[in-house]
């Protein structure tokens, strides 16, 4: 592979603005770009991955300022500090667009009780599950949350993601579930990522809200009527999700909380389709969804609706693999249909307790038979996509943000084949350097 030009490719001649000193970021096998359209990509779209060879890119304050042969470069950016990539693969920072970073103690009991015959639904009915995270949240101040999410979130960063979706959901009270809010809010001026807050208070319906249909149609009652108006005023959510589900929210229930969540202003995005088909993602397509997440037994006429919407298929093939699921979601049907696919890593404490989004591209390549450069646009400009965020993040291209990941391999194809290993050597955010490792990148 050699120099070609990608369209939004060219080189803009710039020496550096209001005495920003601009990065050269060189020396590396391959950059790859995923310079196309700022959208969601679909089909074929996703098939091409733009990588190059023998090229170097140019950083302007927190914008990539041109991808080009490294000569161009020089000339053109005759000021800049070089960042010696050395011979890593350049590519946008990942994109992880669904996780619940935000809880306190591990639930590892229930992976023996699943090993042992327990299935999902059982343990959560016992009071297990989700149930057991909010007993535990509920007991712990914002304080104790925040310094149990910080190292996480860190984790989730040396891995290579430069922006990370994080939802409330175990609260489910007013206070709660604003608390987890503000602790996100909180972790997004002290760490070195981008963080997309999600309001989840339909997450579950909780045990206080079960005993009669009345007590239950009182939880509802809350999310729209209370909940959501002091999410709204303190402006702590971007998004509003639901958990559209048999034993969690039916159909309606979830219409109404996202209709009333978009009306207000927010983005939706629903959990559909996990365990059971219960048109979960035909409602996504019907609401405009941003994205619809997990998929695993979503139906033929969910996939039909999906590749009709511009709902992005959000797909987490880490939690099927941790719950010992046999079937993964049909991620083959749902790219030929001309869904757009995006990947993240349910980072959660029962269901997916990984950090790791490149094990995730191992799993997308290795269960859900998705081509590397196919799993590539799902966690950079897919995963953008399901965050609202394609038109400035995602992509090594001119006029996008600076968000940059190096990866210890020679060839892109490396980064799932080395599975569960950390190949991330550094990340850079709007062009700061983030995580730095011990290959003397710099």
């Amino acid at each position: 592979m050699s120099w070609r030009s990608r369209g939004a490719g060219s080189v803009i001649p710039c020496s550096g603005r209001d005495g920003v000193t601009p990065l050269l970021f060189c020396n590396a096998s391959q950059v790859v770009t995923c310079a196309g359209p700022a959208r969601a990509r679909r089909g074929g779209e996703m098939r091409d991955m733009g990588v190059v060879s023998d090229a170097a890119v140019a950083v302007v304050g927190d914008r990539i300022a041109a991808v080009a042969p490294l000569g161009d470069l020089e000339r053109n950016f005759a000021r800049a500090e070089r960042i010696d990539c050395n011979r890593g693969v350049i590519m946008p920072g990942l994109v992880d667009s669904h996780t619940h970073a935000i809880f306190g103690a591990p639930r590892a009991a229930e992976q023996e009780a699943r090993a042992a015959g327990a299935d999902y639904m059982a343990i959560a009915a016992g009071g297990g599950g989700i149930h057991a995270s909010v007993r535990d949240l509920r007991a712990r101040s914002e304080d104790e949350l925040y310094a149990l999410a910080m190292p996480r979130l860190a984790r989730l960063a040396s891995f290579g993601a430069t922006t990370v979706e994080v939802k409330s959901g175990y609260g489910l009270t007013v206070d709660d579930e604003l608390k987890a809010l503000r602790v996100i809010r909180r972790l997004a001026t002290a760490l070195p990522l981008r963080l997309v807050p999600t309001w989840l208070g339909a997450h579950e319906i909780p045990l206080e809200c079960r005993s009669t249909p009345s007590a239950r149609a009182s939880y509802i009652r809350l999310l729209v009527d209370e909940m959501l108006p002091r999410v709204l005023a303190e402006g702590l959510a971007t998004f509003a999700d639901a958990f559209c589900e048999p034993g969690a929210f039916t159909v309606d229930e979830t219409r109404r909380v996202l209709s009333a969540a978009r009306d207000a202003g927010l983005g939706i995005k629903l959990h559909a389709d996990e365990l059971r088909a219960s048109g979960g993602a035909e409602l996504a397509a019907e609401l405009g969804a941003t994205s619809a997440d997990h998929l695993g037994a979503i139906s033929a006429s969910g996939i039909d609706a999906l590749a009709r919407a511009q709902t992005v298929a959000t797909l987490l093939p880490g939690t099927m693999l941790f719950l010992g699921k046999s079937t993964q979601a049909p991620a083959r049907e749902l790219l030929e249909a001309g869904a757009a696919v995006a990947l993240a890593t349910d980072f959660n404490p029962g269901t997916s307790p990984t950090p790791n989004l490149p094990l995730i591209l191992t799993l997308a390549v290795s269960q859900l038979r998705m081509s590397v450069a196919e799993a590539i646009i799902a966690a950079t400009v897919n995963g953008a996509a399901a965050l609202g965020l394609a038109g400035s993040i995602g992509q090594v291209a001119p006029g996008f943000s600076a968000d940059l990941a190096v990866f210890e391999v020679d060839d892109v194809r490396e980064i799932p084949y080395w599975y569960g290993d950390r190949r991330c050597r550094a990340t850079w955010l709007r062009g700061k350097a983030c995580y730095q490792f011990d290959l003397g990148i710099g």
